[in-house]
Formats: structure tokens, sequence, C-alpha cells
């Protein structure tokens, strides 16, 4: 069977047998949680909440004034006893609130079913999921209600949700595949309805076919459900990549998936829609992989919204040395954090630990114009010919080349046998033309 992909890409050790087949473990739920109120992308909420309030589980603790803006809400019941400025997974500094858990595990009276799921119209599915504070669960975080909204002259004709999961090491999009497949399906089922659209895929990658057998035989009685399986591949959970690879299209440069007619949603995301539009839960806990060289016992968890890191790490057994590097994310993609005091946020698929016995250094070296890195894009650009005007401040000549169309997957790093920072270079360069668009 010949299995879709796109143009480019590198093929990476993806270390996923340490925790790929390893049932589930609930986390420990802990004594205090820490959420932050800005848990996606747009406006931040303004908290609800006052110091030495009650809360029980579920109780929206704060709200969003924008449009693009979703929830946050209490992920055990308690007292909150701070409302405090913290480090955010994703480098920022953000208010966050501090709940004291009392241990009772209360429900709030809110968190209940809006209805007959099958009575329910579009736009109802749609404020389900903005009140229950479901976003992108890849680690885009866009709300979703926002992202199911109608837009005048465009309509969905797919909606694809990604299981591909290529990251090296995480693998929690994997066992919830394998452990929560009819929720999965029942999601996407209703993201279909919120939009209006008549086609779902799920695309999975060919190193999970135990995954593609079990969301197979949850969709087998939807026949507008189907499963793809796509060839193993780095960056194929790219949005525009996993796109084209399971519909043909290409989403023009600067262009939405919607310009194709396509929305793309993570797995978890539409587990997450099932539970809020069924039960009425909204987004309080997640899959999270904890993994790495670093780590005593690799595990997937699910954890409470607002654990610290450093609690999954203790509950993994600690640190197998002394620590080079965190990763909130995988190795490719993710931000490398500075502390282990951070919460578990929405946004967060994995935390990937590096200690430096194992950590490889290498010096940089002058190009030597092998186009490696042009041959691994992903996005058709020339990495070499981009760093080169970022060297020299020429941000009209990098906006020209395209430069704002990188995805920032850092495949052309890893195929770059002069071990160039490339996508640094990159990333100043996107950073200057989008400052120079500010200042005009």
């Amino acid at each position: 069977m010949k299995k879709a992909t796109f143009r480019g890409g590198i093929h990476l050790a993806g270390h996923k047998e340490l925790t790929s087949g390893r049932q589930t473990i609930a986390a420990k739920v802990p004594d205090r949680v820490y959420i932050p109120l800005s848990q996606h992308i747009g406006a931040p909420c303004a908290p609800l909440v006052v110091v030495g309030d009650l809360v029980k589980k579920g109780h929206t603790i704060g709200m969003g004034k924008g449009f693009v803006s979703a929830p946050v809400h209490a992920s055990v019941s308690g007292k909150v006893i701070a409302i405090d400025i913290m480090e955010h997974p994703g480098g920022s500094f953000v208010p966050a609130i501090v709940i004291e858990n009392n241990g009772k595990e209360e429900w709030a009276e809110t968190v209940q079913p809006a209805g007959d799921p099958a009575t329910l119209q579009p736009e109802q599915i749609r404020q389900i999921i903005m009140e229950a504070g479901i976003v992108g669960l890849g680690g885009a975080t866009f709300p979703s209600h926002v992202k199911y909204a109608p837009v005048e002259g465009k309509s969905v004709q797919t909606v694809i949700l990604n299981g591909v999961e290529c990251e090296p090491f995480l693998t929690a999009d994997h066992r919830l595949m394998l452990e929560k497949s009819q929720r999965i399906v029942a999601g996407l089922g209703y993201i279909m309805r919120s939009v209006g659209c008549n086609k779902g895929v799920i695309a999975i990658e060919d190193n999970k076919m135990d995954a593609v057998a079990a969301l197979k035989q949850a969709a087998a009685s939807v026949s507008d459900i189907t499963v793809v399986v796509l060839k193993e591949k780095y960056p194929q959970g790219s949005e525009k990549q996993l796109i084209y690879a399971c519909t043909g299209k290409q989403v023009p440069v600067g262009g939405l998936p919607l310009a194709v007619g396509v929305i793309v949603n993570n797995v978890g995301t539409a587990a997450a829609v099932a539970d809020a539009v069924e039960h009425g839960i909204p987004l309080i806990e997640r899959y999270v992989t904890v993994s790495g060289p670093g780590i005593r016992n690799p595990a997937n968890y699910l954890v409470r919204i607002g654990t610290l890191f450093s609690e999954l790490i203790a509950q993994s057994g600690g640190c197998n040395g002394e620590v080079e590097k965190i990763i909130a994310g995988g190795p490719m993609m993710g931000k490398t954090v500075f502390s282990d005091q951070l919460p578990v946020v929405k946004g967060t698929s994995g935390i990937v630990v590096i200690c430096k016995e194992t950590q490889q250094q290498s010096k940089e070296f002058p190009c030597v114009r092998c186009a490696k890195c042009i041959d691994a894009c992903p996005a058709f650009l020339e990495p070499t010919s981009l760093v080169r005007m970022a060297k020299r401040s020429a941000w009209e000549q990098a906006e020209e080349s395209d430069v704002m169309s990188c995805i920032e997957c850092s495949s052309c790093v890893y195929a770059c046998p002069a071990h160039i920072p490339l996508i640094q270079y990159i990333r100043r360069a996107k950073q200057a033309v989008l400052a120079a668009k500010a200042k005009k």
C-alpha cells in the first residue's frame, strides 16, 4: 500500500519505544496547582476569583475579554491562595492562579451536559467548546471555537485530525488513540457538525499501526470518517504538510488551511470536544509524555492542568544525572526551559529531559554548500540564503524570499553537517520582519 507524504523532511530516530507500549498512568493530583491565565493564542484571561475564594473542579476562574481567547478552569477543588506572576512553558511570564487542593475532588455545579448532543445546533456546539476552554492540544493552542466559527465566503470540506505525533520521544497522542479511540471519533463528529462538514480524516503515521487499527474499528460504522496512513517522516504533522499529504492541496503562502477548505485539529482536541459536548467537562487535564535519556522511568500521564513539571519528573523516578536541558514539548520544535518549577498547561504535550553526559556539543563551521538543508525543508525554502540575509540584516530581502513561511521545524538544522544554528538566524529574521510591519 502506497502511503501519502510530502516533499522534503527528514527521518529521525524516534525513541518512542520508551513509552509507546506502556499504559497511561493517572498522575498524582498535586497539593497545589498553578494555572496560568494565558494558555492560548490571543488575549489573556482576566481572573474571576480573588485570594480566599473556594472553588471546585471545573469552576471557571479566568475569562477572556476578546473573541480570540479561551477561559481557564480550576483543575482541583480547594482554596485560591495566590494570584502571582510565574514563568510559562512558552517562555514568557504571566499571571497564574494558585489553588490549594482540599482533596475533595468536588465538581462545580456548572459541569453538566448542555442537552441531548444529537439535537445540538452548530452554534450551540461552538458555544459549549468555548465555555469548556478547548484549544488546539497539539501545541498551537488556538482557541477551537474561533477556528470553527463560520467565515463569509469560505466553507469547510474536510476536517483532518492530526494523530501523526512525529516528534521524537512523544507518544501521548499514540496512547490517547489506543485508549480513547471512541472519544476521538465522537469528538470529530461534533467538530464536523459545528462547521457543517461531511468529510472527516484521521491521519496517522505508519509507525503506529496499532492506533490505525483502533481508530479504524472505532470509525467502522461512520461512513464519513476515514483513517489515512501516512509515511513516517518529520515534520509530517506540520499543518501545511499534513494537508498536502492527506488531500493533495497546497495552502498558499501566508494563507490559512481554510483557504483550501480544510480545518486541522489534534486528536486530543477531538477527545476534549466529546467530553465537553456529552458531559459538560471543561479542559482541566491532558495526556503528557515524560521521557528522554535523562528520565529514569519514562511514562505517559493523564495530568491535571497546573501540575508542576518537577512533580511529574519525580513521579518518573527523577533524572539520570546532571540535567543539561529540559524541553517543554519535543526536541525539534519544543522550547528549552530553565527550571522544572513550571506548570503543565493546555499546550504541554511532553517533557523531555536530557542530561549532560547524553548531550552532544557541536561547533559551528562554515557552510559547505551541500544543499542538504534545502532538500530537507518542507516549506521549499533556501535556509542558508535566509541565514546570509539575517547576518547582514537584509530584512526586506528575507521577506521577499518567504522567510515567514518557515515553520521552524529544525529539519534544516538536523540535516546540516556544518552544525549551523539555522533556525536561530531565521527566527531573528522573522522577528525583524514582524517588527518592521508593526512599526509601519
